[in-house]
C-alpha cells in the first residue's frame, strides 16, 4: 500500500513505481509492506534533507510530497529524483537518468545526493535547497487550495 495519492499528476511514478515494487512482509530490507528499493544510508540522507518532513513509503522506495504530489524520490544507491519546472543548477552533479520520468519535458531530474565534488557542509546545503524547491514546486502543482 502507498501513502502518495493516487493523483494524475502522481501517476507516471506511481507507474513506474509499482511496476517495480515487490511486496514483502519479512525479512532485512522491508519497508512498510515492500521490498526496499533504496540503500538505508539513501533513505537517512532524505531525512537529513528535509528533517521535518515527512517520508512516504510508496512501493518500496521512500518519497516526499507536498499537498499529495510527489516531489523527491531516494532510489536506489546513488540517485534523488526531484519534481522541477527547469534542471537543478550547475553545481550539483547529476545522477544517471531515470526514463521515462527523466525524459525531455516530463519535469523529473535526477542529482547524486552525494556531491564528491563540493565540501559535505555546502552539499547538504545545496540539496536541502534543491529539496525545498522541488517540494515548493510540487505544492504549486495541486489543486488543493488547503495547506501541505
Amino acid at each position: 500500500m502507498t501513502l502518495l495519492p493516487n493523483l494524475p499528476q502522481n501517476t507516471a511514478l506511481l507507474d513506474l513505481l509499482r511496476e517495480q515494487g515487490v511486496p514483502q512482509e519479512h525479512g532485512d530490507y522491508v519497508y512498510e509492506g515492500w521490498e526496499l528499493h533504496t540503500h538505508p544510508d539513501l533513505v537517512e540522507r532524505l531525512e537529513e534533507l528535509a528533517p521535518h518532513w515527512p517520508v512516504l513509503a510508496t512501493f518500496g522506495m521512500p518519497v516526499l510530497a507536498a499537498k499529495g504530489i510527489a516531489a523527491v524520490v531516494a532510489w536506489g544507491m546513488s540517485m534523488l529524483l526531484v519534481r522541477l519546472p527547469e534542471a537543478p543548477p550547475e553545481p550539483l552533479e547529476p545522477a544517471a537518468p531515470c526514463p521515462p520520468l527523466t525524459d525531455p519535458g516530463q519535469g523529473w531530474y535526477t542529482v547524486s545526493p552525494w556531491q564528491g565534488g563540493l565540501p559535505s557542509a555546502e552539499s547538504k546545503r545545496l540539496l536541502s535547497l534543491l529539496v525545498q524547491h522541488a517540494l515548493s514546486y510540487a505544492a504549486s502543482l495541486s489543486q488543493d487550495d488547503g495547506t501541505v
